[in-house]
């Protein structure tokens, strides 16, 4: 990999190498959090969009054929926003409860860590 690249007037050199190494599992988190994060803002903008079905907003600069097309994608550019800047609480819930469905279906023996062997057993977990 290539070193830092100098840019003129920077104070300091950038650095093109990725410090961050992402494993399957981060890869999964991050897809399942994305994922719980575009169902709660679906789930937002289907609850945003009755509040603004019964605006009046005839009048200069207002209502029409262009208002009737582009006011669901500003409902769900509202949702989107309300979601990324934390949301109400959903996508956390659904985090959590993938998580819980996917530790239950775990083997008996992924989901417990292995004992550690006290003083009366030996290396070999035996009992002595």
């Amino acid at each position: 990999m290539p070193g830092p690249i100098a840019l003129p007037g920077a104070p300091l050199p950038m650095s093109t190498a990725t410090t961050r190494q992402t494993t399957p599992q981060s890869q999964e988190a991050e897809a399942l959090r994305h994922a719980a994060e575009e169902f709660e803002s679906v789930f937002l903008s289907e609850m945003l969009a009755p509040m603004f079905e019964g605006l009046d907003t005839e009048g200069l600069g207002g209502g029409g054929m262009g208002e009737q097309i582009f006011r669901p994608m500003l409902v769900e550019r509202y949702a989107e926003s309300i979601s990324r800047s934390g949301g109400v609480g959903i996508a956390d819930s659904v985090v959590r409860e993938f998580m819980r469905m996917q530790q239950s279906q775990m083997t008996p023996q992924e989901a417990t860590p292995s004992p550690i062997a006290t003083a009366s057993e030996d290396a070999d977990g035996a009992h002595r």
